[in-house]
C-alpha cells in the first residue's frame, strides 16, 4: 500500500498531546473560499500544455460553468442570509458579509485569469494549429457577405428589441441569458427618443458557428453569434443610429424552495416553481470590458447589485460557449484518445447476470469499465417472468435514461416497480420530474422521497422468485444512474446477491415508501441514522489504537469534506499518532499538517480527464482492514439532512480492488494530484522520475482491449461534460 506507514508501531508525534480547542474557528477552512481552489485547479487543467488543447478550451468552459452554479447556489445564499441579518458565524469564524468579501477578491481574480488565458494562450494556440475564432475585424469579405446573410435569414426573424420608455420598463432579463444593451440616437415612428434598448441573442441559435469553407479562410474558421448580432444590430433600428452595443449577462438565484409540508404534490408545486429560477433574484452582473462605465451603472441599479458584484469580461460573455467547439472541430489529435469501457473477465455478452451474481459479487469501476451491465440486469429482470419486482433510487437520471427505459418496459411487463425519485436534485429537477411522469404512466408506483430530506443513495434492487424462495439481487453505488456522468465521473458499483445487503436494502426501502420506526440494518450503514455515528467511532477506534501503541491507519476518498464533528474526530486521530491520508477532489475544510492538532494527515486532490467521485472509506482495524463504499461525502447536509448509504466490501478480492484501484493509485498519482497546505493552498505535486498518473492507469488496466469486450460494452467515452459536485 502506497503512502500509508501502517505496519509496526507508531508513537504520537511529538508535542501532539498538548491541549487545544479542536473548535477553534483557526483550524477550519472556509467552505466558499475551498470550493473557489477548486476551480482554480480546473483552470490548471485548461493551462497545463499537457493536456489537449481542446480539452483545454472545454476545462476553461467546465470553470466558467461551475462559477456560475457557485453564484446561482452559493453566493445567493450568502447574500439572502446578509439580507435576513444573520450574521453567526460559520466553524471557521467568518460571517456571511465576511466570506461574500473574500468571494469577490478571489471570483475576480478567478475570472481575470480565464480570460488571459483565453486571449494570451488558448486562441494564439488554436490558431497555430488552424482553428480561429474570429472577431469582426478579421472577416474577410466572402465570410462578411455569408455572416450578414445568415443573420439576415436566421437571427433578425427571432430577435425582438425592447426598447426603453415609461410603458417598456427594463425588462426582466432571463438568468444567464446573453443581452446587448444598445443606444441609440433619433426618433422613432411614435416619436420616442429614449436612447436605450435591449436585445436578448437567441437562446435556441448556435453560440459559435463553423463558416463555410466556400467562404475562404480555412477549414475550421468560426464566429461568435454575439458578434454577429453586434455587428448587425442596426439592422433592427432602422433609421436610428446606434452608438453602442455591449454584452452584458445576469446569474440570478436557482436554488429552488419549496415549502414541502405544505405542497400536497411535490411534483406540481416543483413544477410550477422551476420557471421562477429563471427571474429570480440577481447575483452577478458580468458585461462587455469595453461597456462605459455609466451604461454598467445603469445595469447594475436595474439589477440591484452593488459595484463588487460586476464582472467585466475581456472577451466573449459566457466562456462555457467556447467549450462548443470541441464538437465543431474534428481533430482527434486535440483530444483524449477514445476508449472503450472493459468488462470484469466474468461478464460476456448475452450472459445471464442472475446466475453471475449467484456465483459471487461483481465489482465495476467506472467509466474505466461499462455501466451496461447495471441496464442490462434491469432488462434481464423486465423479460424475466420469474421476477416479482423492481425497486430502485433515482437521483440523477439524465434526460434520456436507458435505465429509466428499462425501468418502463419492466412496469409495461407486469413487474411491481417502485422507483423513488428525487425531484430536488439540483438543475436536474425538469429531467426527473419528466422521467416520473413516464414512470407513472407506465404503471410503476413513483416516490418523492422523505420530506425534508434528499434521497442521494443509489440502490437497485430485483426481487426474484427462485425454487419456491424468494432471493434480492442488487446494485449499489458511489455514483448516479445518469449515462453521461457513468462515462464521465470515476465512480464504484457493487452488484451482489449477498441475502443480508438484500434484507438492508429491503429495510431502506420500507422506511422510504412506508411509516415504519428505524430498523437496525445487518451490514449496512445509512444516513440521516447511523452513518454519522459510526464514521465517527470508526475514526475514534483508531485513535485508541494508535494510543495503546499498536498499528492503525485510516484512509479515504471523497468529493468533499466539510462536517465540523468528522473534522474534529480525524484532527483526534492525528494527535493520537494515526496515519491519515485523504483524496478530496473538491471542498475541503480541514488543515492538515498544524502542528499538534494535524501533523500525521495529509490531503490531495485529483483533476484530470474525469470528474472524480467515488467515495471509499479505509480503516486499518487491527489488520482487518474495513473498506466501504458509500454515496456520501463527509458533509453536514450527506450525513444530517440526506439519505444515504454506504456498503462494506466484504469479498477479499473486491476488496483488493477497491484498495488499489480507488485509494493506492490516487496515493501514489504525482502527475494530476494537488498537495493541500495549512494555509487552505494547493500547489501541484511533482511527477520526478516516475510520473504515475492514476486516471491513465486504470484505463490502461481496466478499459476494453478483447474484441468481445468491445462488442460488449455500450459506451464510447469521448468526453468529459461538465462536471457538477453532486
Amino acid at each position: 500500500m502506497v503512502g500509508m506507514p501502517i505496519t509496526g508501531r507508531r508513537s504520537p508525534p511529538h508535542g501532539a498531546r498538548g491541549p487545544h480547542d479542536l473548535g477553534d474557528p483557526a483550524l477550519y477552512l472556509n467552505r466558499e473560499l475551498s470550493a473557489l481552489e477548486f476551480q482554480k485547479r480546473v483552470l490548471a487543467q485548461a493551462r497545463d500544455p499537457g493536456t489537449p488543447l481542446l480539452e483545454r478550451m472545454r476545462f476553461l468552459g467546465i470553470c466558467s460553468t461551475n462559477l456560475d452554479e457557485f453564484f446561482e447556489i452559493r453566493v445567493a445564499g450568502l447574500k439572502q442570509q446578509v439580507a435576513y441579518g444573520i450574521d453567526a458565524p460559520g466553524s471557521d469564524g467568518l460571517t456571511p458579509r465576511q466570506v461574500l468579501e473574500a468571494i469577490a477578491v478571489e471570483a475576480h481574480a478567478l475570472v481575470e485569469e480565464q480570460y488571459e488565458l483565453l486571449d494570451g494562450v488558448l486562441l494564439p494556440e488554436l490558431r497555430a494549429t488552424g482553428i480561429e475564432l474570429l472577431a469582426p475585424a478579421e472577416w474577410n469579405e466572402s465570410q462578411r457577405a455569408w455572416i450578414a446573410e445568415y443573420f439576415r435569414t436566421e437571427v433578425a426573424p427571432v430577435l425582438t428589441p425592447m426598447g426603453l420608455d415609461p410603458a417598456h420598463p427594463f425588462p426582466r432579463v432571463l438568468n444567464k441569458s446573453l443581452n446587448m444593451i444598445v443606444s441609440v440616437t433619433g426618433r422613432d415612428a411614435f416619436g420616442r427618443s429614449s436612447g436605450i434598448a435591449v436585445v436578448q441573442v437567441p437562446r435556441p441559435l448556435p453560440r459559435v458557428l463553423r463558416l463555410p469553407a466556400t467562404a475562404g479562410g480555412g477549414a475550421h474558421c468560426h464566429a461568435l453569434l454575439s458578434s454577429i448580432v453586434a455587428t448587425h444590430v442596426s439592422e433592427i433600428f432602422p433609421g436610428m443610429e446606434v452608438t453602442g452595443c455591449y454584452s452584458f449577462r445576469v446569474t440570478r438565484n436557482s436554488d429552488l424552495w419549496v415549502d414541502e409540508e405544505e405542497a400536497e404534490n411535490l411534483l406540481a408545486a416543483l413544477k410550477g416553481e422551476l420557471p421562477n429560477r429563471n427571474y429570480a433574484e440577481a447575483v452577478r452582473l458580468e458585461v462587455d470590458d469595453e461597456c462605459p462605465e455609466a451604461v454598467a451603472q445603469d445595469l447594475l441599479a436595474h439589477t440591484h447589485l452593488a459595484a463588487e458584484d460586476l464582472y467585466r469580461c475581456r472577451g466573449p460573455v459566457n466562456l462555457h460557449r467556447l467549450a462548443a467547439l470541441y464538437e465543431l472541430v474534428d481533430r482527434p489529435d486535440l483530444k483524449y484518445p477514445a476508449f472503450t469501457p472493459g468488462l470484469p473477465a466474468r461478464l460476456r455478452p448475452e450472459q445471464d447476470l442472475f446466475a453471475v451474481l449467484r456465483r459471487g459479487d461483481v465489482l465495476l469501476h467506472h467509466p474505466f469499465q461499462s455501466f451496461a451491465p447495471v441496464v442490462d440486469l434491469v432488462r434481464q429482470a423486465a423479460a424475466d417472468p420469474q421476477v416479482l419486482a423492481i425497486k430502485v433510487i433515482l437521483y440523477r437520471t439524465g434526460s434520456h435514461s436507458p435505465l429509466g427505459d428499462a425501468l418502463i418496459d419492466a412496469s409495461r411487463a407486469g413487474k411491481e416497480v417502485t422507483a423513488v425519485v428525487e425531484l430536488r436534485a439540483r438543475f436536474d429537477e425538469a429531467a426527473n420530474i419528466e422521467l416520473a411522469t413516464r414512470l407513472q404512466e407506465a404503471g410503476a408506483l413513483v416516490v418523492y422521497g422523505v420530506v425534508g430530506y434528499k434521497c442521494h443513495a443509489k440502490l437497485l434492487m430485483i426481487v426474484r422468485r427462485e425454487r419456491g424462495k424468494v432471493r434480492r439481487y442488487l446494485h449499489l453505488g458511489t455514483g448516479n444512474y445518469h449515462p453521461a456522468t457513468t462515462r464521465a465521473y470515476t465512480d464504484f458499483g457493487l452488484m451482489t446477491a449477498d441475502p443480508a445487503l438484500g434484507e438492508d436494502v429491503h429495510r431502506i426501502f420500507v422506511e422510504l415508501t412506508g411509516l415504519s420506526s428505524l430498523t437496525p440494518l445487518t451490514k449496512m450503514l445509512h444516513s440521516p441514522f447511523t452513518l454519522a455515528r459510526r464514521l465517527t467511532a470508526l475514526i475514534d477506534r483508531e485513535g485508541e489504537r494508535a494510543r495503546a501503541g499498536r498499528s492503525s491507519g485510516i484512509r479515504a476518498k471523497l468529493n468533499s469534506l466539510s462536517e465540523p464533528g468528522i473534522i474534529q474526530a480525524l484532527y483526534r486521530a492525528s494527535q493520537a499518532g494515526v496515519p491519515i491520508d485523504l483524496v478530496v477532489r473538491g471542498i475541503c475544510c480541514l488543515r492538515p499538517g498544524v502542528p499538534g492538532v494535524s501533523e500525521t494527515i495529509r490531503v490531495r486532490s485529483i483533476v484530470g480527464r474525469f470528474l472524480e467521485h467515488s467515495r471509499v472509506y479505509w480503516f486499518y482495524a487491527d489488520g482487518a482492514e474495513t473498506t466501504w463504499l458509500s454515496s456520501a461525502d463527509w458533509m453536514s447536509r450527506n450525513l444530517f439532512r440526506r439519505v444515504e448509504t454506504c456498503v462494506p466490501v466484504e469479498d477479499e478480492r473486491l476488496k483488493r480492488r477497491v484498495i488499489e484501484e480507488g485509494l493506492d493509485a490516487y496515493m501514489a498519482d504525482n502527475e494530476q494530484a494537488w498537495i493541500l497546505r495549512p494555509d487552505g493552498h494547493y500547489v501541484r505535486a511533482r511527477p520526478g522520475d516516475k510520473p504515475r498518473a492514476a486516471q491513465a492507469q486504470l484505463l490502461a488496466r481496466l478499459a476494453a482491449r478483447r474484441a468481445g469486450e468491445l462488442t460488449r460494452s455500450r459506451a464510447t467515452s469521448r468526453r468529459n461534460p461538465t462536471p457538477r459536485s453532486r
